[in-house]
């Protein structure tokens, strides 16, 4: 049984992302806090012994981002994030900026939004979802748009997903 969310500490959802860092837990921060005008919980940043960080946190949005610095002999476990932005445009030339690689350019998705992807730095890779209210007119007049978007030959959402899966390996 999952706890009452009234008893869930404010700033937390019932399930929250902890995201393991290779290339500097501190880095990973910075650029979360520049592309999504994320704000870091200082009181949270934990140290350990050999200086990298154990434990810190980014409050995003109403959802809490935890990380920590991968350790020697750790495995390379990217994160996959989905984050609602209002421009995904916007995220997405902030990202570009910070040396993203784009995954998928935005585009139409089902369910009343657009979509687009991308890897950061670090290897992880993120889903940027913004309503679109044409396509939520539409979802709201016609069901096939709500059923018929799997039905259709693999679209360049698919395939690019696919392929950098496909390319993930340990960020330099």
């Amino acid at each position: 049984m999952l706890l009452p969310a009234e008893q869930i500490p404010e700033g937390y959802a019932t399930a929250n992302q902890f995201v393991i860092v290779k290339g500097g837990a501190a880095n990973f921060i910075a650029f979360v806090t520049k592309v999504f005008e994320a704000k870091e919980r200082e009181e949270a940043r934990t140290p350990d012994t050999d200086g990298h960080l154990i434990h810190a946190e980014i409050e995003l949005g109403q959802s809490t981002l935890m990380l920590a610095d991968s350790k020697e002999g750790w495995p390379f476990t990217p994160a996959f994030i989905q984050v609602y932005v209002e421009d995904e445009q916007e995220a997405l030339d902030r990202a570009k900026a910070l040396g993203v690689e784009i995954v998928t350019r935005v585009t139409r998705f089902y369910g009343g939004f657009r979509l687009a992807r991308f890897k950061d730095p670090f290897g992880n890779i993120w889903w940027l979802y913004e309503p679109d209210p044409e396509a939520q007119e539409e979802l709201a007049t016609n069901l096939s748009a709500k059923t018929d978007w799997h039905n259709k030959e693999p679209s360049e959402l698919y395939s690019t997903i696919v392929n950098a899966m496909k390319s993930l390996i340990l960020p330099v």
